[in-house]
């Protein structure tokens, strides 16, 4: 059979079965489009230099101008914003309030991100420089994507937050939902394979390492069987917790007290008081 006589007999059942298939997700397509991911990140670059000027450019930033340049930078945010929301909201909210809520927002995240840049300094002997955080550390870059998201997140905009984060993910190996709250002073040391869950409850001067979960130990169903949304499924991190490579610290009803450690590996399904130290048994390896 020649190919184009194939294309004949087959393309026309299979493409009105893809046509009907396509008709049953048509409701959750938020509108930004196929270009949707591309201009989210443009949106997160313009305020990553907003921030931050004369780090991220190609050319460095002239300080005689910095706030023209600054103020260039948040009206390109503000104004990709804005046709994001009116692509993604449909008529749900006023995506200019929405815009100007958020600009209001960011001189407190760039207060918050100064904080996360000191404990990322103090947190590792091997930072020498702010500028050496800000270009090298993928717990930063993180933590700085997910400031911004989360305050979308808060004001209900949907899909673009969780683009934002999994820009992230994608990036850094480190998988923050926008959903959870995270406080002052967090740092995220190396970071690869970090997941924060969406209910997560962080407290300030929080710091983990590579390969931690707060994530949940299972899903409760309806009498449907689908997930049952919009609970508590994540763990609660006090102040002043540091929690090492590996752990995994599950389930909405677990807290991990203020001043805790949590050592390496360690797999945690209930709570523990302030000021504990959590390990596991030493191993004992062969040596030959």
């Amino acid at each position: 059979m020649r190919l184009s006589e194939l294309f004949d007999r087959k393309l026309p059942d299979i493409t009105t079965r893809l046509v009907e298939a396509h008709q049953d997700v048509l409701g959750c397509n938020c509108g930004i489009g196929s270009a949707g991911s591309a201009r989210v990140i443009e949106v997160i670059e313009c305020l990553r230099s907003a921030f931050f000027p004369g780090i991220y450019e190609a050319a460095p930033v002239d300080p005689d101008t910095l706030d023209v340049y600054v103020s260039a930078r948040l009206r390109d945010a503000g104004m990709r914003l804005y046709t994001l929301l009116c692509d993604s909201m449909r008529g749900a909210g006023d995506p200019e309030e929405i815009v100007g809520t958020f600009l209001d927002a960011l001189p407190e995240i760039r207060e918050l991100l100064a904080l996360d840049i000191q404990a990322a300094y103090d947190g590792d002997p091997a930072a020498r420089c702010e500028e050496e955080i800000l270009l090298s550390y993928p717990g930063f870059e993180a933590v700085m994507i997910y400031r911004f998201a989360h305050v979308l997140y808060t004001l209900q905009v949907p899909v673009i937050p969780r683009i934002m984060t999994e820009y992230a993910h994608q990036r850094t190996g480190i998988d923050i939902h926008p959903g959870a709250t995270i406080g002052r002073r967090f740092f995220i040391d190396h970071g690869t394979g970090v997941v924060i869950g969406e209910t997560c409850v962080i407290g300030d001067n929080v710091k983990m390492y590579q390969g931690v979960t707060l994530g949940a130990r299972s899903f409760d169903l309806d009498e449907n069987g689908n997930p049952v949304k919009g609970i508590k499924r994540h763990p609660d991190i006090e102040d002043d917790v540091i929690i090492y490579s590996g752990a995994s610290i599950l389930g909405g009803d677990t807290r991990i007290g203020r001043g805790s450690i949590i050592g390496g590996n360690v797999w945690l399904t209930h709570s523990v008081p302030p000021y504990s130290r959590v390990y596991n048994a030493q191993p004992a390896p062969i040596i030959k």
